[in-house]
């Protein structure tokens, strides 16, 4: 629960006004609810007869839902009826705390179906808020306005898509239901409860408007009638500005525009621009076949000076007629079936140099694989001293080679993972030789499936289940592409479907962790601020008191174990709280009576039940609990008397720990010997404050090494941001300030993340570009 100040200005509650909101949203919202609900029988059946082998639960479903159809209806107006009396009482309920768990001390781990439903809900929640994201804004700025000027957000709004969410969340957790049923019908829910829930958000705004709610939004403006949202044209280009039947990523368009940016400065004076460009703007225009055939030309001019280069300083494999002795006017080119055959020798059984290569960081793969060739040329009766390799293949090769040269120096490949992804070379390079669009098609199968494995295989330990069941697929993809791969790219479309779909499954169970993480990094701050709020008191009641040995003891471990837990449970305006305190307070005034000799008084009788109840927190219950008690009279007795000799210990207490939830400790930041936590710049801190979840970052450890972290969630208690990894694992919790810090440390930079295929050609283009000559 959150209270809210009431804006200045503003007129106070306008308590009919308010019923009258109430009326017009909640039976309305019921009736959606009640209508979608009675639908269910029908969508699940249809869905059971094309279930296969979850038919069942389908049918089980559906009689579940028929028997508890009224207590559905009824929980979920339960929990928007509760929302709303909230905002009527002055303190909107937060639907994020009420999702989190609060009733349940917040510390539990949930079960994972538990975590589903809400990542579905949430979604639900998402899709709705997007859709309405106007009219929603109108609507917290006029609710509020009416309920006397409280500031009202997606949170706090009882009738939002997050409340609506909770409240379908909380009406199916009865049911007994299998994930997979209960999933459907929270797909089925923002399915059919979409259009009509945006239908009565712009009624109410609209009424609300005419009731003189918020004069200063005045009329809302009749929107158009909403259309579903276009599917993607196939024809259409896409966001890099290629079409898809030829369309590459962001680093080809970038590179073709280099190079045709160099050919125009050493263009003859007053000479058109080649084929397929437009003067005009500053800029140029290309149509999606010139533009791959320019940034194949361009590629192979610098493979040919990048292999003269090396030509020039070594002998052995270098050129296109390396790996022999021979006179080049002798020699032939290796044809196409030729190549195939080696690289097909090469595919079903890796040479040992081939696979230490894949392990080392200073050998050429390009390299490696032309000698290996060359070499494997003479199973084939050819003569390696009169065969050199065709230019194109030659081409094929260098990038292939390059290209998992950077891939497996750049991203976090270890181990078996790096084993893995190399086992690709040799097929890879068939697929370049085949068809040389895989290097500037955005969508070409091979380079999706490159990207599919490589995000699989990042980071991955294999210290989970689920990791080593990820690997697992890996490994099972690429064995059937070694084994199966001859000249027909097919392979390629059908094996990057199915790994797309185990992918999507994984995805989802790194959203579960995800949702861990921050239960857990909420637990552990609720905790912190319990522990706080709880030394604080005790500090404030003993301090300085001298008090004796079985009173001090009593506040310092049961009372205080037991004020902390019931801040954990009921926050630090609870009942059970002011109880606590009281006991405390009563406890010390008889200290202070005792104290004044106060003979014949019954000590702590009206704290019986109160010491009770603290006692049993820790475990000791019946007649342990009353040798507590009696050891607590019998001091303050003896201080009373002045015999100090009566002054009795409490009894040995068992040891009882605070539920703390699972940690992973997120790693500490250093700021360094020359930084100081406050030197950084406020506007950094102040973008991080604003940062949206789902924002990748990359974060860079002293010894250089990168790893990628996504904003999964923003503590309302300290404003801490919590990160986590590509497995869903909390690896960075920091607040605003100390990310601004890091930023200024340059340990911290915005991640750009185009796939591994994309990211590690851009790498080959910068080692593959001429750089320019040192002065001096």
């Amino acid at each position: 629960m959150m209270s809210n100040p009431q804006v200045p200005g503003q007129p106070g509650r306008n308590q009919n006004l308010l019923a009258v909101a109430r009326e017009a949203a909640l039976p309305a919202l019921s009736k959606l609810f009640d209508k979608v609900l009675a639908g269910f029988d029908d969508a699940l059946f249809d869905r059971a007869g094309s279930a296969g082998a979850s038919q069942m639960a389908f049918l089980d479903g559906m009689r579940e839902l028929r028997r508890r159809r009224d207590e559905v209806s009824r929980l979920f107006s339960s929990h928007l009826q509760q929302a709303w009396a909230a905002l009527e009482s002055g303190a909107p309920q937060s639907a994020e705390s009420v999702m989190a768990g609060a009733g349940e001390g917040g510390l539990a781990l949930v079960p994972e179906h538990v975590l589903e439903s809400r990542l579905a809900v949430r979604n639900l929640a998402t899709v709705l808020l997007r859709e309405y994201k106007q009219v929603l804004a109108r609507l917290d700025h006029r609710l509020g306005w009416v309920a006397g000027g409280q500031e009202l957000n997606a949170d706090t709004n009882p009738i939002s898509p997050e409340h609506i969410g909770v409240a379908l969340h909380e009406a199916f957790a009865p049911c007994d239901l299998t994930p997979e049923v209960r999933l459907v019908l929270f797909k089925l829910c923002e399915r059919e409860l979409a259009g009509s829930i945006g239908k009565l958000y712009e009624a109410l705004d609209e009424r609300l408007a005419q009731a003189g709610a918020a004069p200063e939004l005045g009329a809302p403006r009749r929107q158009p009638p909403r259309r579903p949202a276009a599917v993607p044209d196939a024809d259409a280009p896409d966001e890099d500005g290629f079409d898809p039947q030829g369309g590459a990523p962001g680093w080809a368009r970038r590179f073709s525009e280099r190079f045709a940016q160099q050919r125009a400065n050493l263009g003859r004076m007053g000479e058109a621009p080649g084929e397929g460009y437009a003067q005009g703007g500053g800029g140029f225009e290309v149509d999606g076949a010139t533009q791959q055939g320019m940034v194949l030309e361009a590629l192979h001019e610098l493979l040919v000076q990048s292999r003269q280069a090396r030509g020039a300083a070594a002998s052995g494999i270098g050129g296109a007629a390396a790996g022999n002795g021979g006179e080049p006017g002798l020699q032939r080119a290796l044809n196409q079936r030729e190549m195939m055959s080696v690289l097909s020798l090469l595919q079903a059984t890796p040479s040992a140099t081939l696979r230490a290569a894949v392990g080392e960081d200073g050998e050429s793969l390009a390299q490696r694989l032309k000698s290996e060739v060359l070499a494997g040329a003479t199973r084939l009766g050819v003569d390696p001293a009169q065969a050199h390799l065709d230019p194109q293949d030659e081409d094929a090769i260098d990038l292939v080679g390059m290209l998992f040269d950077v891939m497996l120096d750049e991203r976090d490949l270890e181990g078996r993972s790096r084993e893995l992804i190399g086992r690709l070379v040799v097929p890879f390079v068939k697929v370049a030789m085949l068809d040389r669009r895989m290097f500037v098609q955005k969508t070409h199968p091979a380079r999706r499936l490159l990207n599919s494995l490589a995000e699989a295989c990042e980071g991955n330990a294999g210290e989970s289940q689920s990791e080593r069941a990820l690997m697992g697929k890996v490994e099972e993809i690429i064995e059937r592409l070694t084994a199966e791969f001859n000249e027909n790219l097919a392979i390629f479309l059908t094996l990057e479907e199915e790994f797309r779909e185990f992918l999507a499954q994984h995805r989802r169970r790194i959203e579960i962790a995800e949702r861990r993480a921050a239960e857990t990094q909420r637990g552990q701050e609720k905790l912190e601020v319990a522990r706080s709020r709880a030394a604080l008191e005790l500090e404030r009641r003993v301090a300085d008191q001298g008090l004796p040995k079985a009173i001090d003891d009593f506040l310092r471990q049961p009372w205080n174990h037991h004020l902390t837990l019931t801040l954990l449970r009921e926050g630090e305006e609870g009942e059970g709280v002011t109880e606590a305190l009281k006991l405390a307070d009563e406890v010390l005034e008889e200290v202070a009576e005792a104290r004044r000799h106060i003979v014949g008084k019954p000590w702590l009788q009206s704290c019986q039940p109160g010491l009770r109840k603290v006692f049993a927190s820790v475990g000791v219950h019946g007649d342990a609990g009353t040798a507590a008690i009696d050891a607590l009279h019998d001091t303050l007795q003896s201080i009373a008397e002045v015999r100090p000799e009566l002054e009795r210990a409490l009894p040995e207490l068992p040891q009882v720990a605070l539920p703390t939830p699972p940690a992973q400790e997120a790693p500490a930041i250093d700021f360094g010997s020359t930084a100081k936590a406050e030197d950084f710049d406020d506007s950094d801190a102040e973008r991080f404050r604003r940062m949206e979840i789902g924002t990748w970052l990359d974060f860079i450890d002293k010894d250089g090494k990168l790893q990628a972290g996504k904003l999964s969630w923003v503590s309302p208690i300290s404003s801490r941001l919590l990160f986590v990894n590509r497995r869903g694992i909390r690896f960075c919790v920091a607040s605003p300030e100390e990310l601004a810090v890091m930023v200024r440390l340059g340990r911290l930079r915005p991640h750009v993340d185009d796939g591994a295929f994309d990211s590690a050609m851009q790498g080959v283009i910068d080692r593959l570009e001429p750089q320019p000559a040192a002065v001096g």
